[in-house]
């Protein structure tokens, strides 16, 4: 029986590895799963591991205050050591691109312990941008034994870099979770009306939408885009809002205060009353997803959702000026739309006002796969 340790931190980690260790548990006559959480995000983070009913063997909790990537690196770098010599795995699998996935990838190499990165050889080729991200998926791919990619432009990717490990491309677990909690959503009615309810407590009313009105969801949270980079893309989403009053925007906050800040400098103090625009405060991802479902196009600068909102049929427009998915981008399903401010409005008015723009791009196949990245990568575990 071989031991398997799955070792996460974010909520974006944790909804794509918890499909696979439920997948795992399934064929405990031939693994031992352990699973090893480091608290990198803390409240989001067992927001996701309630959803799916994962219970950690091990967590790190290493989330301080102010904490920057200096601390997250040596806290999990060291909490790793000791749980690594006491459990012994045969393969240890880490996720992306997080600062956890790297540093759990290198504690595992110092006890040489094979790797297995899943969503492995994503690349913009910046390592400036996503930073740190770049940075740390290039390095998890160096010391991983199993490269599990997602798409044959990432396997391409890995080859040119003439990556150590073995190569398999699995498709992507983010749509494994989304089959979990849409097939969730479609056969539980008292759980919508729960999340209806949910919503309304954090500031939305999904009703308001229920006779054909337009929801457009927006998200942003990443390192690169803050200071003016946010200021104009707050200014724009309220530029949108006075142009497209029949339109609701709905904008859930990560706490982060470098996201709230420029919001409060171009909305004011008092976000309560703003006629159809909402901020409200940050969702879990059952309710992330129950919105997302309903809503008309996403506008983010997040790496995940621009593989989730596709397979739900939604327009993704990046507020990013690279992606490290252009599968994404040729499949028509994605468009950037960077930090610039006249972008940000004639794309979003292209696709509000023209049907067949808006179609095109709501059609296109998404590239990230069928639900069974998980299945293929226990094939290639056993």
């Amino acid at each position: 029986m071989k031991t398997i340790m799955l070792v996460f931190g974010t909520r974006p980690e944790a909804i794509k590895m918890c499909p696979l260790v439920k997948k795992l548990q399934e064929h405990n006559d031939v693994f031992k799963t352990i699973v090893c959480v480091t608290g990198q995000h803390r409240e989001m983070l067992d927001q996701v591991l309630t959803i799916f009913d994962v219970k950690p063997d091990y967590d790190l909790n290493i989330m301080k205050q102010g904490q920057d990537l200096y601390d997250i690196t040596a806290r999990v770098l060291t909490g790793m050591r000791d749980i690594l010599k006491e459990t012994r795995p045969d393969i240890v699998l880490v996720h992306g691109d997080t600062t956890t996935s790297t540093a759990a990838a290198l504690a595992a190499f110092y006890q040489q312990i094979p790797v297995g990165h899943v969503e492995a050889g994503l690349r913009t080729n910046d390592i400036y941008s996503p930073w740190p991200e770049e940075m740390n998926r290039q390095i998890t791919s160096r010391i991983a034994t199993y490269n599990f990619a997602p798409t044959p432009l990432s396997e391409q990717n890995l080859k040119e870099e003439k990556a150590m490990g073995q190569i398999f491309v699995t498709g992507n677990t983010v749509i494994d979770a989304l089959h979990l909690v849409v097939n969730k959503l479609n056969t539980d009615t008292q759980l919508n009306k729960q999340l209806d309810d949910v919503l309304l407590g954090s500031g939305y009313d999904v009703s308001r939408i229920k006779d054909g009105r337009r929801l457009v969801l927006i998200t942003g949270h990443r390192r690169e885009n803050f200071g003016e980079g946010f200021i104009n893309m707050c200014n724009a989403i309220r530029d949108l809002k006075n142009k497209y009053s029949d339109v609701d925007f709905v904008y859930p906050m990560h706490l982060n205060p470098n996201v709230r800040k420029p919001i409060h400098e171009v909305f004011g103090e008092d976000l309560s009353n703003l006629g159809n625009m909402f901020f409200i405060e940050p969702l879990q991802y059952l309710e992330f997803v129950y919105l997302m479902e309903k809503s008309t196009i996403v506008l983010t600068d997040s790496g995940g959702i621009q593989e989730e909102a596709p397979g739900l049929g939604k327009p993704v427009l990046v507020m990013r000026d690279t992606t490290e998915r252009p599968e994404a981008l040729v499949s028509g399903t994605v468009r950037l739309v960077g930090t610039d401010y006249n972008k940000i409005m004639t794309e979003v008015s292209t696709l509000l006002e023209n049907k067949e723009a808006y179609d095109k791009m709501s059609k296109a196949i998404n590239p990230y796969g069928d639900g069974k990245a998980c299945e293929r990568i226990i094939k290639n575990l056993i």
